[in-house]
């Protein structure tokens, strides 16, 4: 009996201990921002919808290249894009992600999952994205936001259908999938976020899931 009780109270401790809170920090989602994100689904994707809504099929991770929380969230916070001539011809529609993880490995989220973000060419109407704060050489990513991915990961897959896991930089590799529909052929911005050893590390982190990669480049 006591080593019963023993080992109920230390699975309690262990699954507290391993558990990790979301903080709601949610950025501009005003009427302004959902009929710019509808126009995205149709304009770019030629989905025709009532309301900007997603059934999230992947994740995709990056790094904001921004030192701070608050600058990285003040990039996303308003509903209109900033001056970027490499991407305001496809849209007014300002980019986000559905979360944002700092240095320490603290997880906000930015808005509802299930809500459209711009965060990837092609694949936003598929793809829950995970910002990371950071990723320069004066402010690399962490070890805390490692593991902050892998537990948002795991997370996430348990309450969608996710198929896969990739890296910004991968997304590309997605021209002539099925799930693929940028209309534009010269829409497209060169990426590299948010790095291969730190994809490496969350992937290694989250094998147990056994999401896809990124397809082969075949598809192209």
């Amino acid at each position: 009996m006591k080593y019963t009780l023993l080992c109920i109270s230390l699975s309690l401790f262990l699954a507290c201990g391993s558990s990790k809170r979301i903080v709601d920090k949610p950025i501009t989602f005003d009427n302004e921002r959902i009929q710019l994100t509808k126009e995205y689904l149709s304009t770019r994707y030629g989905l025709e919808q009532d309301n900007p809504t997603i059934v999230p099929k992947m994740i995709v991770l990056h790094w904001t290249a921004i030192p701070t929380l608050e600058k990285s969230y003040n990039a996303f916070a308003k509903s209109t894009l900033p001056a970027r001539p490499e991407i305001a011809t496809a849209s007014a529609l300002n980019v986000s992600s559905q979360f944002l993880v700092d240095t320490d490995g603290t997880i906000y989220r930015l808005m509802p999952e299930t809500t459209m973000a711009r965060h990837v060419i092609g694949l936003n109407h598929v793809a829950i994205g995970v910002e990371n704060v950071g990723g320069t050489k004066e402010v690399p990513l962490t070890e805390a936001q490692i593991k902050a991915n892998i537990w948002l990961v795991k997370y996430l897959s348990k309450k969608y259908p996710i198929e896969y896991l990739i890296g910004h930089y991968e997304y590309t590799n997605f021209e002539g999938h099925e799930l693929w529909l940028e209309v534009d052929e010269g829409y497209r911005t060169k990426k590299t976020d948010p790095g291969e050893d730190f994809m490496k590390a969350v992937k290694n982190g989250t094998k147990d899931l056994n999401l896809k990669p990124a397809p082969a480049k075949e598809y192209n």
